[in-house]
């Protein structure tokens, strides 16, 4: 029995099981739970550990590595200035500690020289590469620190993709970390296909083996827990190998991995990313892996917008974070590299925070609070919008003047006001001839125009004043 005094919950733990590699002949593939012909199942024990956060936990980004394997190859200046918002976004704390890149390919090459010159702390740039001397090197030439190894875990990848035993999974990858550790390269080592492999028979094993070399190094390796195919779940009580919590406390108890040497890396096949990684915080990870709007293979990865508001609704303050920049982000990825954004996704899409409804444009021109999630305006510098159409009545009418003209006080339309009364007829004979779609910006203006023409020129001379102004 080991006794060792747990200076965070300033209490003796009871160390009894220390597992050890289990280097079975046949693969471990929890047929019993995934069943290729039907639907993950999720399975309890009723085991449930208790939460324990790390005092400070962070967002890191895999935009430019896995996010950037799901879309058009990005360009160099398409990296460099999503690199410079994220810069913005994380703040003065480096909330967003760390980006990865690839190094492979000159453009990537010449993305990383690009990003270095700028000088940031935060995020600070980090690669993922092949277990070779030569990537290693690379990394090196770069004054890299860190670098992601790939480190398969589960019996799919083992037996079935590498052809290896665990005892020769393990020798090899132990074999790899020792390379970066000679080269004083910070190994981080994605631990792939987590939610499928064997908890105790290899993943705690291998974490074990790798928290001595650190020890012995005297540097930190990394352990990225890679939910590859989206199985984690989150109940209280869910068994291994698919409980996040149960992961994350059994690297922290058995193998006793420090909370900022952890990381989560989520994918979105089961709707599960975002909650799945605020769980990994919340039970003593000190990391959660992201990238921009999501993006990544299949259904993606965790948005790392998504997180942001996360931290800010875990800790209650944004830490330093300009949440105004995920809006930035958003256009930029339309507007400048052509890729659409679906229109409900939240936070970035173009509808989160637009009503075709009447009952909630008339709540939002009572009070904004009524019907829209946060101060969208002061926060991400979204302010909340109506879409008008045959559901829209008085009140969506009233609130997409106000808010096109940016009316204030006294200055707003009421919806009982004669002009938007007028309107709404006009909008009815409309639909009532066999019009489907929504109204736009230019045929709304038209109408103003055609029923009170004086009001149209004073409000669209102030308009165009504004807008010459910015």
């Amino acid at each position: 029995m080991i006794i060792k005094y747990n200076k965070h919950r300033n209490l003796l733990e009871e160390h009894v099981y220390k597992p050890t590699l289990q280097d079975v002949a046949q693969p471990n593939l929890y047929r019993k739970i995934f069943t290729y012909g039907s639907i993950p199942k999720t399975p309890f024990n009723m085991r449930t550990v208790q939460m324990n956060p790390p005092k400070e936990f962070y967002i890191t980004d895999t935009t430019f590595r896995d996010g950037q394997q799901s879309c058009e190859p990005f360009t160099t200046e398409n990296i460099v200035e999503l690199y410079k918002m994220l810069h913005r976004l994380s703040g003065p704390r480096g909330i967003i500690r760390q980006s990865e890149f690839f190094l492979y390919t000159e453009q990537d090459r010449k993305a990383v020289e690009k990003c270095l010159e700028l000088g940031y702390k935060y995020p600070e740039i980090t690669s993922w590469i092949r277990a070779s001397e030569k990537d290693f090197e690379l990394v090196k030439s770069f004054g890299l620190k860190e670098t992601g190894i790939l480190t398969s875990c589960s019996d799919y990848h083992i037996f079935k993709k590498m052809n290896l035993t665990r005892k020769k999974a393990l020798d090899k990858y132990l074999g790899i970390v020792k390379m970066a550790l000679d080269k004083g390269i910070v190994p981080r080592c994605h631990f792939e296909d987590i939610t499928r492999a064997d908890y105790f028979g290899f993943v705690v094993p291998f974490a074990i083996e790798l928290m001595k070399l650190s020890h012995e190094s005297g540097i930190p390796i990394k352990i990225r827990a890679c939910d590859t195919m989206g199985y984690g779940v989150t109940f209280p009580g869910t068994s291994l190998p698919r409980s996040v919590q149960g992961i994350i406390y059994g690297f922290r108890y058995y193998a006793m991995v420090p909370a900022e040497q952890l990381e989560w890396h989520g994918h979105n096949d089961f709707y599960k990313a975002v909650v799945n990684s605020a769980t990994a915080w919340l039970y003593g990870c000190a990391s959660v892996n992201c990238t921009m709007l999501g993006i990544g293979e299949r259904t993606g990865n965790t948005p790392l917008e998504a997180m942001c508001m996360e931290y800010a609704s875990l800790k209650g303050h944004a830490g330093g974070m300009n949440l105004s920049v995920i809006t930035e982000i958003a256009e930029y990825f339309e507007n400048e590299m052509g890729i659409d954004i679906p229109p409900r996704t939240p936070f970035v899409g173009k509808s989160f925070n637009v009503t075709k409804a009447g009952i909630h444009a008339d709540g939002l021109l009572k009070d904004q609070e009524i019907y829209n999630i946060f101060d969208t305006e002061k926060i991400l510098n979204r302010p909340p919008n109506v879409v008008v159409d045959s559901f829209s009545g008085l009140a969506g009418i009233a609130f997409w003047l106000n808010r096109f003209y940016n009316l204030k006080g006294e200055e707003q339309f009421d919806k009982k006001d004669e002009i938007i009364v007028k309107m709404k007829d006009l909008l009815d004979k409309a639909y009532a001839g066999g019009r489907t779609t929504t109204m736009s910006d230019k045929e709304l203006q038209d109408m103003l125009k055609q029923i009170a023409p004086e009001k149209y020129k004073e409000l669209q001379s102030r308009l165009d004043k504004k807008k010459k102004k910015e």
